[in-house]
């Protein structure tokens, strides 16, 4: 009580156990806020369908150019006829979630019961909880989510990955298992893949050093009159296309053989685990710097995209669509191009042969803040109870990736049976379909589990996971020399807060520094000057902190 009523005075709500408000206009309704303390209820309350319908509000984000109405998303329908339970939703398209999610928080006249896809971060997490507008879920969890629950008894890890340094759980996850350790679907986002057509038709092999690499490029470039006209393409031949420092569409996966190997396959952090446990900068290892100097010798020889520093999605998947690119970097090249004509770019040798795999994908496919449960719910036992319908086994394929039975002309299931005669639902096959255009047009989101048990009981593996598994264990699993990835783990709010102050001047320095040199080059006093200005912003302090975690990581495992 004493924790909780400090986030309320933080608020400067007052001390009061239930708290009041009136919206800006004055006259308006008021708004409740509870100070976080578990209410209980009794479970029959919370049995679905209600006898009566209920009404919760929630903020939701959605794809742009796709439906803006959630309650008009099939798998909305089917949950309110079977819960009885109508969400008055907030739908913010999704390239304005940032901006909006921000300004709704902190107005209690905009703050809705639930925020189904949060996607917080950590340091929001606990901004929100110290401030007593979010509430914590672990004791809803263990009596009134028996869906979840089964999931945190059955791999423990995860309530582990969800629990702050005090014990709270935040946030309701988002869950995905494919694949496991080096073999996980996450092990690599930012894939990189080559125009086998292209290829074919020049007779060239298959590259597997950065030399061999180059020269392909050449020949793309070199007889890019040839292409155009063999492969009637309208427009200029790219040898390889990309969007620096923007997640799956950057090319630092290129760098990974440069130096000791460990390239900079967390953009967001910029950081690699060793194999003694030791917790490194990424961007400022030889390797690095050697790898951006050769990626920097590529774009001056027109091989690489010129708009790769500042192209948006929707302009790269269109120069894509149009059969332009030699080369190219995406979770899944049927999103760019299409599957007939591309193969995977295997790991390329430099100084050595090796893929640093993604940090964190080591426990499958994890958001620790996907949902929250705000302090204006007034039952928050059965906003927590609806909630776990999500969690529910048949459930959570479908908001993830769609469902069946839609009005439109596609459906990302079919509605079939598994060994034993129950319901399962079956992929149908994406044809010439982009998977994530399909998937946003029919999926929710939001909290949800999936658990590799499920596979061929309740779902079927989609082929487009099936056969990005394939890739990942055939070309790039072998080459994973790293045996650490840096874990989930839910630091302190004080910790949490100085990394988050420290990244912010880290993290801007090294992609700025990355995009200006693979542009215009570096020398020898550029890097200096670098390694200084990240020593003057803490990268020292902020190694430490990660280093505190990740020893206590495996000392507690």
């Amino acid at each position: 009580m004493k924790k909780y009523s400090k986030r309320i005075a933080a608020l400067a709500l007052g001390a009061a156990m239930i708290l009041t408000f009136t919206g800006c206009g004055g006259g308006g309704e008021k708004v409740a806020l509870n100070d976080g303390t578990f209410q209980e209820v009794d479970t029959a309350e919370l049995a679905f369908p209600q006898k009566e319908k209920v009404t919760l509000t929630g903020m939701i984000s959605y794809p742009a150019n796709t439906e803006s109405d959630p309650n008009k998303r099939t798998i909305f329908k089917r949950l309110q006829e079977k819960t009885n339970v109508e969400i008055n939703w907030t739908a913010i398209q999704g390239d304005q979630w940032g901006d909006k999610i921000t300004l709704n928080m902190a107005n209690l006249d905009t703050l809705t019961d639930f925020v189904f896809t949060a996607g917080f971060s950590d340091s929001d997490l606990l901004k929100y909880a110290d401030q007593g507008v979010i509430i914590a879920l672990e004791e809803y969890i263990d009596a009134y989510m028996p869906n979840l629950k089964a999931v945190f008894d059955k791999y423990p890890e995860y309530r582990t990955m969800c629990t702050d340094t005090e014990g709270h759980i935040w946030a309701l996850p988002w869950i995905e298992q494919l694949g496991a350790e080096k073999t996980a679907i996450q092990t690599v986002g930012n894939m990189s893949f080559i125009n086998k057509k292209w290829m074919d038709f020049l007779g060239l092999e298959m590259p597997t050093t950065v030399d061999e690499f180059e020269q392909v490029l050449i020949a793309f470039r070199d007889n890019a009159d040839k292409l155009q006209k063999e492969f009637n393409i309208d427009g200029s031949i790219i040898p390889m296309s990309c969007i620096v420092n923007d997640g799956d569409q950057d090319p630092c996966i290129l760098i990974n053989g440069f130096g000791e190997g460990y390239g900079d396959g967390d953009r967001g952090r910029h950081i690699a685990v060793t194999n003694d446990l030791k917790v490194i900068c990424s961007g400022t290892q030889q390797g690095f710097k050697d790898g951006i100097e050769w990626l920097h010798s590529l774009y001056a020889q027109d091989l690489i995209d010129p708009e790769a520093f500042t192209q948006e999605w929707s302009t790269y998947v269109s120069k894509g669509k149009s059969g332009r690119y030699g080369v190219c970097f995406s979770w899944d090249v049927a999103n760019i191009d299409n599957l007939e004509d591309w193969v995977p770019l295997p790991v390329l040798t430099a100084d050595v042969r090796n893929l640093t795999p993604q940090n964190g994908s080591f426990t499958s496919g994890f958001d620790r803040g996907r949902c929250v449960v705000t302090a204006v719910a007034k039952n928050p036992a059965l906003v927590c109870a609806w909630l776990d319908q999500m969690y529910d086994p048949f459930q959570s394929p479908q908001n993830n990736w769609g469902t069946y039975g839609e009005d439109d002309e596609f459906d990302i299931f079919v509605l079939g049976k598994n060994e034993n005669g129950d319901d399962m639902l079956q992929h149908a096959p994406l044809g010439d379909a982009s998977p994530v255009e399909v998937r946003e047009a029919e999926n929710v989101a939001g909290p949800l589990a999936i658990l590799d048990e499920y596979y061929g009981v309740y779902v079927t593996c989609p082929d487009d996971a099936q056969y990005r598994l394939d890739w990942i264990k055939d070309y790039f699993t072998p080459d994973m020399n790293n045996d650490y990835v840096y874990p989930n783990v839910f630091m302190s709010r004080e910790d949490t807060e100085e990394l988050s102050n420290l990244q912010a001047d880290i993290q801007k320095t090294i992609n700025a520094k990355k995009s200006d040199w693979i542009m215009n080059g570096l020398t020898d006093a550029d890097w200096d000057q670098y390694l200084k200005d990240l020593d003057s912003y803490g990268l020292e302090k902020y190694l430490e902190i990660f280093q505190k975690y990740l020893d206590n990581f495996y000392k507690e495992a």
